[in-house]
């Protein structure tokens, strides 16, 4: 494992508030990472380092916004489950995918990643209208979960394996296309799977990367414990637009220092 750089008390206190704002935005929208990854790069990370780093501190915030939706996943536990052996395996491919390919490759590939999350980022709100509508015309089993919506969050994982900004929103728009239920209960669902991504790959770079920054990493865990039980609590009520500028800015920040 790599040594772990030594934290001014501004840097500290930085990454854990961004730890809080990335498990807040998460169960609420998705795209935390573009919070905190931005955050990472500002204090000197390299960009692998900063991103196996965050997963590793994001996974604990989301899986306790997951059970802050406990109540909204009644009824879904199979289907979740189902749902979540093909994000397991998504998410080891591209946990391996990160550490195999050259850090090079990763500078050159992330900012696509990020730019794709900020323009569904900008779009959500007219997205999210328009898989409402189209959910209302759907009548399904509500256990089942059928092999293109399986292929499809296999494929998300592997993306929330390999760097995760706006997995979200990927996972959330297949969610309500691909199921019979409310905005509400697919983005329960979707926290259970975002949230077991963020929990695989950083298993994975645990135990194999030599790129952890574990100081960085446990603030990171530390701020999105607590953001992920504000999240589930409060977040509802916060203006969406206001996150989403947030979010937006930060992310553009994030591509013009890896450019």
């Amino acid at each position: 494992m790599a040594a772990t750089a030594a934290l001014s008390a501004f840097e500290i206190l930085a990454i854990l508030a961004s730890g809080i704002a990335a498990g807040t935005i998460n169960v609420v929208v998705g795209s935390g990472t573009l919070i905190t990854f931005p955050v990472l790069l500002s204090f000197g990370f390299a960009p692998v380092t900063a991103n196996v780093s965050n997963s590793l501190g994001l996974a604990p915030g989301a899986l306790t916004g997951a059970y802050g939706y406990r109540r909204e996943l009644d009824g879904q536990w199979r289907r979740a489950a189902r749902l979540a052996t093909a994000t397991f395996a998504g998410a080891i491919v591209g946990a391996i995918a990160l550490l195999a390919l050259p850090a090079a490759a990763f500078k050159t590939i992330v900012p696509a990643f990020i730019i794709a999350a900020l323009v569904l980022i900008i779009l959500q709100p007219r997205l999210s209208e328009q898989l409402a509508r189209r959910a209302e015309h759907r009548r399904r089993d509500p256990h089942a979960a059928r092999p293109m919506l399986l292929g499809a969050v296999f494929v998300t994982g592997i993306y929330g394996g390999y760097f995760g900004a706006a997995q979200g929103i990927l996972l959330l728009a297949l969610l309500t296309i691909g199921l019979d239920e409310s905005i509400q209960r697919a983005n329960a669902v979707k926290n259970v799977l975002a949230g077991l991504a963020n929990l695989v790959s950083g298993i994975v770079f645990a135990f194999a990367a030599p790129h952890v920054d574990w100081a960085a990493a446990g603030l990171l865990a530390a701020g999105s414990i607590s953001g992920g039980i504000v999240g589930a609590r409060y977040g509802r009520r916060l203006p969406p637009n206001v996150l989403r500028a947030l979010i937006v800015a930060v992310g553009i920040i994030a591509v013009v220092r890896l450019l």
